[in-house]
């Protein structure tokens, strides 16, 4: 599978560069990036032939069949409709679009072909979340609650690497849009109520730094989400799954039990890293020819309840 990352040098760009090396039969043949000399440089130094700063290029090659998007987010929508009318099967990174209508016009674009069409909602495919999901298949487990913290300290526009940002973060369209799809995912429901507050909008940034979410479904399931960019430590998101037969705490990867034992994942998946498994999917629905977990006609539902939520935060 040879395949074209657009943001290839950004944080998450480079985390799909390594993913990618770790999968057999997959390689990486263009990268995409904003400017000549940096992505030159890039491509030089992961032994990636073809460089270019215009998408376009990249998809006019026969020797890319797929295209993974870490681009800013403003982005992703208008270039997973430009793959796809390219003929080019497609990954985006989350959140497939950052309003609801653009979010609607990729699924309308994505069912015009036979192509897949993937949103990088990686909590799915994290072990952690995982081994809760098997659990809950099987009937042995029953989310009641789940209680979710998204910090990070973020008061200056930079990303996961410390550097300079050339778009705006924002704590509901990317950060929540995890939490949401994991929780509708887990429970198997869409959100009957939902509920949202914002802290003060960062005069410089346009956006606010601390935001608190609920949501209910129609089983009476329930998550509180708290986030902030205002935390100064400890980084990252925690989950807590309460449930009617235990409870657990997943970070990341890891999980662990009520009394901080870390739980075993061994034989829940090929590997320990969500984004490589994540990736692993995208390359098997391709070659399989079916639609991958977190197809862009399942994300939309996530989308569709941040819609409803960003109602809550202008109310």
């Amino acid at each position: 599978m040879r395949i074209c990352i657009a943001g290839a040098s950004g944080a998450f760009g480079m985390k799909h560069m390594d993913a990618i090396a770790a999968i057999e039969g997959a390689e990486v043949v263009s990268v995409v990036g904003t400017k000549t000399d940096a992505i030159k440089a890039f491509a030089e130094d992961r032994g990636v032939l073809h460089y270019t700063t215009d998408l376009a290029k990249s998809l006019a090659r026969d020797d890319v069949d797929a295209v993974i998007l870490a681009t800013p987010t403003q982005l992703h929508a208008a270039q997973t409709i430009q793959c796809l009318e390219a003929g080019k099967h497609v990954m985006s990174e989350i959140p497939m679009a950052d309003n609801v209508e653009d979010a609607r016009k990729v699924v309308e674009a994505h069912k015009k072909t036979n192509l897949v069409a993937m949103a990088g909602h990686t909590r799915r495919f994290n072990p952690s979340h995982q081994w809760i999901h098997n659990k809950i298949e099987a009937g042995e487990l029953t989310v009641q609650q789940m209680d979710v913290q998204t910090y990070f300290f973020r008061r200056s526009n930079k990303n996961a690497l410390g550097q300079a940002r050339s778009w705006t973060d924002h704590l509901l369209w990317h950060h929540a849009c995890h939490t949401v799809d994991l929780f509708q995912y887990q429970t198997g429901e869409t959100a009957s109520k939902v509920q949202a507050l914002q802290g003060p909008i960062h005069p410089e940034l346009g956006i606010a730094l601390d935001m608190s979410i609920g949501m209910k479904v129609p089983n009476g399931a329930i998550c509180t989400l708290s986030l902030s960019f205002n935390n100064d430590g400890p980084f990252g998101t925690f989950f807590r799954y309460i449930c009617d037969n235990g409870t657990y705490t997943a970070r990341y990867d890891d999980l662990y039990d009520s009394n901080e034992n870390k739980i075993d994942l061994t034989g829940v998946a090929v590997s320990n890293n969500g984004i490589e498994l994540q990736d692993r999917e995208f390359i098997a629905a391709i070659q399989e020819g079916r639609m991958p977990n977190s197809c862009v006609t399942q994300a939309i539902e996530a989308m569709e309840t941040l819609h409803r939520l960003e109602e809550c935060l202008e109310a």
